[in-house]
């Protein structure tokens, strides 16, 4: 149990007061009998069974619900309540060690809460930090994988044209292979069909040879006599033929021998 100190207000208005005194007798009847009836009620109802503590927290609301209470009972004398006030609040001393221990104790609860709070945000803010310290390499590295891909994009598409223009350019050196093999082929055929193989064999390998610059060339030509065939005679005149085109004196014929 403790004990409250409590003042209340009250105004009788002159033209009430006839009325007051002849339903409670006196003024001091109305202040025993009336106000003390009023608060000693509303105080045993609301407070017998409120913890000390509870009491405490919500002062301010206990006190005005008495005023409320008080204020409905004394307006039934026509008697206006002014306020309600409670000044002090005395408890026992073992009950005050018991709510300052505890006081202490929700202090240090929320004193150890604030700190853990801080903690967290401090913590916070050195993450942010380090993440705003280390954007500067995160795009830095995001800038040289995009440098890289790009390289490597580069040289993939500039070693797809070499390749694809080696490709094309052997294709067309195949084609012109072919084609002048073909050309050369169907040449020495006419040269076959048109000489016959020996001669043909005699007349290629003179024109490589003179193709090389190679000086072979006799300067006087000996010519079969009445006996001499075709292929004599179209040896000994592109024999004639090649030493002009190398600078060469024509072969002079040996004169021929007198006739019997």
């Amino acid at each position: 149990m403790f004990r409250i100190d409590l003042q209340v207000q009250i105004h009788v208005p002159d033209t009430h007061a006839p009325r007051v005194i002849s339903m409670v007798g006196s003024m001091h009847n109305l202040v025993s009998e009336v106000l003390q009836a009023a608060v000693g009620n509303h105080f045993r109802d609301k407070l017998q069974s409120m913890p000390a503590v509870e009491f405490i927290q919500t002062r301010q609301r206990v006190q005005m619900s008495a005023f409320e209470h008080i204020k409905g009972k004394l307006q039934e004398y026509d008697v206006e309540t002014r306020g309600v006030y409670i000044q002090d609040v005395v408890f026992p001393e073992d009950m005050v060690k018991v709510l300052t221990e505890r006081e202490i104790a929700n202090q240090e609860i929320m004193t150890f809460a604030k700190q853990q709070e801080a903690q967290q945000k401090r913590i916070a803010m050195e993450q942010a930090k380090g993440t705003a310290d280390m954007q500067a390499d995160l795009a830095k590295s995001a800038v040289g994988v995009d440098i890289q891909k790009n390289n490597a994009e580069a040289k993939k598409a500039e070693a797809d044209g070499q390749a694809t223009y080696i490709e094309q350019t052997g294709t067309a050196q195949g084609a012109q292979v072919r084609a002048v093999g073909l050309a050369n082929a169907e040449a020495y055929q006419r040269q076959v069909d048109a000489l016959g193989p020996q001669a043909t064999a005699i007349v290629n390998a003179i024109r490589a040879l003179a193709e090389a610059k190679v000086p072979i060339m006799p300067q006087v030509l000996v010519v079969g006599g009445e006996g001499g065939g075709s292929v004599e005679a179209l040896a000994a005149s592109l024999v004639a033929d090649l030493g002009l085109k190398q600078g060469m004196t024509p072969p002079t014929a040996p004169p021929s021998a007198p006739s019997a």
